[in-house]
Parts: C-alpha cells; sequence; structure tokens
C-alpha cells in the first residue's frame, strides 16, 4: 500500500518531476558566473580596434566562455519560457504550438550565436 506522498514524490502536474526546476536552478547559479566573466570581456574589449576582438575572441579559452555563456543561456531561457507557457496558456493547442515555437526558437538562436563563436574562434571572420 502506497501513502499518497509516494504516489507524488518527485512529479510535479506534468509529470516529469523536478529535473527542469533542478535545471533552472543550475543555469542561474553557472549564469551568475557565465556572464560576469562575459560583461568583463566585453567592458575590456569596448573601444579596441576590430582585429583586437577577433584575436581575443579567436583564443581558445575566450571561446569556450562564450560559448558556454550562450548554451547556458539558451537552456535557461527555454526552460523559464516553458514555465511560463505551461502555466499561463490554457489552450491546449496554443500551448503546444507555443511550446514547439520556444524549443524551435531557442535551437535557432543558439546555433547561429554558436556558428559566430566558432566562425570567429577558428578565423573565418
Amino acid at each position: 500500500m502506497r501513502t499518497p506522498l509516494a504516489q507524488v514524490r518527485g512529479l510535479g502536474s506534468a509529470g516529469k518531476g523536478t529535473g527542469e526546476f533542478i535545471v533552472q536552478r543550475v543555469t542561474s547559479v553557472a549564469l551568475a558566473i557565465l556572464l560576469t566573466a562575459f560583461l568583463v570581456l566585453l567592458v575590456a574589449l569596448n573601444g579596441e580596434p576590430h582585429e583586437t576582438v577577433i584575436a581575443t575572441l579567436s583564443m581558445p579559452l575566450v571561446a569556450i566562455l562564450v560559448l558556454a555563456a550562450i548554451l547556458v543561456t539558451i537552456v535557461h531561457m527555454r526552460i523559464g519560457m516553458q514555465v511560463i507557457v505551461e502555466d499561463y496558456v490554457h489552450g491546449e493547442l496554443a500551448k503546444f504550438a507555443l511550446l514547439i515555437a520556444n524549443w524551435l526558437f531557442s535551437w535557432a538562436v543558439g546555433l547561429a550565436a554558436a556558428f559566430a563563436v566558432l566562425k570567429i574562434a577558428f578565423g573565418a571572420a
């Protein structure tokens, strides 16, 4: 015999559990660190000539930092928008369409940003 708590432990109303909740919190902590480093980089490169900016962004550590900031931001954004859609959109068709649009938009932005960073990092800029 299972208690009501045992039946729902680890499951939210959507049946997905707390995984996305935890990922949202972990990405927010990671973003605090990554975006601080990213902002320091932007301030340091402010006013520098184009060649200096490209040379700096071509460094492996800097390119990895920027890519990590982009990817973590995209994951955080996708989950945040998904929660908003699930909570506030009540029509099933509208909810489904918005969740698909959110997923596609997140992938499109992430791929475009990653492509731009990789293009600069590998010297094709």
